[in-house]
């Protein structure tokens, strides 16, 4: 299997065709300065030194050079053999409310960088579980399907901010939802989900969603995100916080962990609920009872041993480059003055 490790580079060799264009310009303006000057063949005659055929030769030259470093700067990979294993693990969804009530400070630095940050420890102490991310708020949205692949699985985690759902509001039921129809029943092992929030503004049936998840074998798990005293909402100027939300009257919003609601669904989905704090996240409780579960053995197939193919590129891309260098824009008299293949009369 063939990939590159830096895709982006390749946009590149569009600059290619525009090279192209401005080579048959100039081509095209040098011809027309020589027949300003008189018959082309005669002009010709006047330059023996001059070639006008190396110039092409030596811009040909270029351009596969510049093709061939593109390439390798992109660095094209092998992947030399697939790996087929068998593992054996469970299947982990991460429902992680992404409202703008997480952006509340009784978690440092706030309750989504608290849980993005305890979840990311989690994903580096994975080995062969599947893991994917579900985002929400006033909607759910997959942020990353089920894989093995923990590497982009934290990739995705970094890119999550409030920004990313456009509606406002908790809609844990959807999510729950949504992680069901993400979820592999055929080929999967166990299934649970972790439902990472503070349950304020709760709009759907997620009691309900949750009691049809463990009604089909999955397990669904709460940490509850913030304090029931709660903390002000700031705002936010160009990444800089200006002061805190108000409500109509003119007061602070105070945002409150909804710890009764978190732990309904926990009980609904048979799972266990545990509250966050700046010393613990609770997921290590969590995950005692997910090693729990039983083990489902399920296909894995992987591209293993990538190895580098860059240097064969680069390589030929200077010598090509050493060539056009030495290629001089004038005849060698010696050798224009040889006819290997005329005929001497005697």
């Amino acid at each position: 299997m063939l990939r590159f490790e830096h895709l982006q580079f390749l946009w590149a060799l569009a600059a290619l065709p525009i090279f192209i264009l401005i080579y048959l310009r100039v081509r095209y303006w040098k011809k027309k300065a020589i027949a300003k000057l008189g018959d082309p063949s005669t002009v010709k005659k006047m330059m023996p030194e001059v070639s006008f055929s190396r110039p092409g030769i030596k811009f040909v030259f270029f351009l596969i050079a510049y093709g061939m470093l593109v390439v390798g700067i992109a660095n094209p990979q092998i992947g030399t053999k697939v790996e087929e294993a068998k593992r054996s693990g469970a299947d982990l969804m991460i429902l992680l409310d992404v409202s703008n009530s997480m952006l509340a400070g009784d978690l440092a630095p706030n309750r989504l960088e608290n849980a993005k940050r305890a979840i990311s420890q989690l994903i580096d102490n994975l080995h062969n579980d599947r893991v994917g991310i579900i985002i929400f708020a006033g909607e759910a949205y997959v942020q990353l399907p089920i894989t093995t692949d923990y590497s982009a699985a934290k990739l995705f985690l970094n890119n999550i901010t409030t920004d990313i759902v456009p509606t406002q509001g908790t809609a844990i039921g959807a999510a729950i939802n949504m992680g069901m129809k993400s979820f592999d029943f055929v080929n999967g092992g166990s299934k649970a989900m972790i439902i990472m929030t503070d349950g304020e503004n709760h709009e759907d049936d997620a009691v309900g969603a949750a009691k049809n998840a463990r009604s089909k074998e999955v397990t669904v798990h709460v940490v509850g995100l913030g304090s029931p005293e709660g903390a002000p909402l700031p705002i936010y100027q160009n990444g800089n916080p200006v002061g805190f939300r108000k409500d109509e009257a003119g007061k602070t919003v105070i945002s409150k962990l909804n710890e009764d609601m978190c732990k309904q669904i926990s009980s609904a989905g048979d799972g266990v609920y545990v509250r966050a704090s700046n010393a613990n996240s609770g997921l290590n409780i969590i995950m005692g009872q997910i090693d729990g579960m039983e083990k489902k053995t399920f296909d894995s197939k992987v591209f293993k041993n990538y190895e580098d193919r860059f240097q064969f590129f680069l390589g030929f891309a200077l010598i090509l480059l050493l060539v056009e260098f030495f290629i001089s824009n004038r005849k060698n008299l010696k050798l224009s003055g040889l006819n290997l293949f005329e005929v001497k009369k005697s």
